[in-house]
């Protein structure tokens, strides 16, 4: 309980110096002036700055579910955490479908009109669970901040990628505070973090504990501190990879008559894709027949989904990532076999017992888990723990 050096129990010394690590090489990871590592989740993270920023009855913007964002930040009759665990009103960002990105300019009007009707956004939340490309906040920190916003970036899915140095810098955009997972394009244990400014720095420390954890999970600090490390070794050219596999994939899957999303803008700029196979079959479908063939991959809703009548347990989309096969050594041509695994499944209909045993002998080749240290040594004289 509390912050190192801080605690609560005794018995903490050695775990404050790794906990204290793993805060310093976030910090360098990240280019931030803050960095707390305790948050338990993605979603605690989000918590942790509802908490720290906004009062229950607050406006909050977000991206609504079907156009990327993610529980955390739902409206209450749906049971998203923003308004029912934290009590938050939500009004969702103009979304334009062709660029599969928040509207700028919609924005914009949208927040004028909320100022005029005394219910300016106390708190906007970037990012999200769908997030092929960047989001603009650059072009919104100006108009948001000037009503009074706080701005956050939810960098669960592409925090590896923002580590890399291959997708945007939020950050250095006009973000004030960053959330993200520790287990997605950051190839950690499952866990939370929160990056920020020195000037925010108690508020979120506060809202932390006694806010949102007690006794977070030590061991999974040290497994982020590992995880850090990798990344600043390593995570330049883990993230260029990823994006390369993800264009070939989308590529790839197109070619082979997929409705890939964003096709006019390169399908992607992060690990993930969005195909609308509705034509095929629904979602779960497709997602349980994949499974069988020992293709993991998640059903996803489509941004006009809920208009068109369809639920989330059975949507028209499904959601493609790269980082683990990436992570395996994957790299461009294991794509296109990839598409055509996924192809035989999915619009030649083959039996997916049998395209199984192809997935498991393509499988063999790649057993090792690249952009890593080879050994906890290696790991343990690169982070100079003595």
């Amino acid at each position: 309980m509390g912050w190192p050096g801080e605690r609560v129990y005794a018995g903490c010394a050695y775990i404050d110096q790794v906990e204290l690590l793993c805060i310093e090489l976030a910090k360098e990871l990240f280019r931030a002036e803050f960095a707390d590592v305790r948050p338990t989740s993605g979603v605690c993270a989000n918590l942790v700055v509802y908490t720290a920023f906004t009062e229950p009855g607050d406006t909050m913007m977000a991206l609504s579910i079907p156009n990327g964002g993610h529980i955390s930040m739902g409206r209450k009759k749906i049971g998203g955490t923003a308004g029912s665990v934290r009590g938050l009103e939500v009004e969702y960002f103009p979304f334009d479908v062709e660029e599969m990105n928040i509207d700028v300019e919609a924005t914009a009007k949208f927040l004028k009109e909320l100022s005029e009707r005394g219910r300016a956004p106390k708190l906007a939340m970037f990012g999200g669970s769908v997030l092929p490309f960047p989001h603009p906040v650059a072009d919104l920190q100006g108009p948001l901040h000037d009503c009074g916003a706080i701005i956050c970036y939810d960098a669960a899915h592409v925090a590896g990628l923002i580590a890399g140095g291959q997708f945007q810098d939020p950050m250095r955009e006009g973000a004030d505070v960053m959330t993200a997972s520790t287990h997605k394009t950051i190839p950690g244990p499952q866990g939370g973090i929160v990056l920020s400014w020195e000037r925010f720095s108690e508020r979120i420390k506060r809202a932390v504990f006694p806010g949102n954890v007690s006794n977070h999970h030590l061991h999974h600090v040290a497994g982020k501190a590992i995880a850090f490390a990798e990344m600043l070794e390593f995570g330049k050219a883990y993230a260029e990879q990823i994006v390369r596999n993800s264009k070939a994939l989308g590529q790839a899957l197109y070619e082979r008559g997929f409705k890939v999303l964003g096709e006019k803008k390169g399908f992607t700029e992060s690990h993930v894709l969005i195909v609308d196979i509705s034509e095929y079959g629904d979602g779960r479908t497709i997602e349980k027949d994949l499974e069988r063939a020992n293709i993991i991959l998640n059903r996803n809703l489509l941004p006009y989904d809920i208009k068109l009548g369809r639920h989330f347990e059975a949507p028209g989309g499904i959601r493609l990532g790269t980082s683990e096969c990436t992570r395996l050594g994957m790299r461009e041509p294991e794509m296109t076999e990839i598409a055509d695994l996924i192809a035989r499944v999915v619009i030649k209909k083959e039996p997916p017992e049998r395209v199984r045993e192809d997935v498991i002998e393509f499988r063999k080749g790649f057993q090792k888990v690249r952009f890593a240290f080879e050994s906890l040594r290696e790991a343990y004289e690169y982070i100079r723990i003595r």
